[in-house]
């Protein structure tokens, strides 16, 4: 039976990073112009034609979008917002958590919230750790900056409540994991040695394989896509056709992971208590 009346909830979510794709790794970055040109297309030319996508099914979903780029680019924060998409928190720089002091990862949570707040009117719901990292003071601001969900983790196909400190919080977790993200098929860089480009339609048939499993077993399913990738002409074929694939089930449930957390949280809390 599934947790929620909607049916079975299929997250489409995109991690606009841009250049702070490239400034995490290497704060020198930015002295290399051609590289910082492809994390430009993703506000440049990637994101517009993920939300032409989106709109052409009158879909809603979820960006996580670090404060910089959130600042940065105001004209692509204002359209995600009039499509009714959700803006999530991604940290401030997109810098790996673990290199991080308390200090910083705190600063890094406050810029970004900041800036998300000056930009939607509103605090940010959930949050994704840049680079898939947290560290055991990341799960204390989680409950400190009241995240109503995180989808981080990769231990699960199905929703749970997320334990901070050895308690059961109120937080949704939605979790996903890396065969369905678009960046391990498609993030080739000459200072990335060993990737290759994978073929489009063999990650359709992946994506494919794997929505037919999670919706036969009733769990959920989280796809995590970057706009500099997917959001090149023949990645948004590719996510044009996973969603055709996606609506010819019965009872898909596509919307924002704010309002899929919310639906799913008195089920999980119920879960929970029966188990007690």
């Amino acid at each position: 039976m599934s947790l929620t009346p909607h049916g079975f909830p299929l997250l489409l979510t995109f991690d606009l990073d841009c250049e702070t794709m490239w400034t995490a790794r290497d704060p020198e970055a930015h002295k290399r112009p051609i590289l910082m040109s492809q994390g430009a297309y993703g506000w440049k030319v990637g994101v517009w034609r993920v939300m032409d996508v989106l709109r052409r099914y009158g879909l809603r979903s979820t960006f996580f979008v670090p404060g910089q780029v959130v600042e940065a680019h105001p004209e692509v924060i204002e359209a995600l917002l009039k499509d009714g998409h959700e803006i999530a928190h991604h940290s401030h720089t997109h810098r790996w958590i673990v290199t991080l002091t308390p200090e910083e990862e705190l600063e890094e949570m406050e810029k970004a919230q900041a800036a998300i707040i000056k930009a939607t009117g509103e605090a940010p719901r959930g949050w994704r750790s840049p680079a898939a990292e947290v560290t055991p003071y990341t799960m204390d601001l989680i409950k400190q900056f009241g995240f109503g969900y995180s989808s981080n983790f990769f231990d699960d196909d199905s929703p749970y409540l997320l334990r901070i400190r050895d308690e059961v919080s109120d937080v949704v977790e939605l979790p996903f994991r890396y065969i369905n993200t678009d960046s391990p098929y498609f993030q080739f860089s000459k200072i990335l040695p060993g990737r290759t480009i994978t073929s489009p339609p063999q990650v359709l048939d992946t994506w494919s394989w794997e929505l037919d499993t999670l919706h036969a077993e009733d769990r959920l399913m989280v796809l995590a896509c970057h706009p500099e990738f997917i959001g090149q002409p023949s990645g948004a074929i590719l996510l044009d056709r996973f969603i055709q694939h996606a609506l010819t089930k019965p009872r898909i449930w596509i919307d924002r992971c704010d309002r899929v957390a919310e639906a799913l949280r008195p089920a999980l809390q119920a879960k929970l208590g029966a188990a007690a």
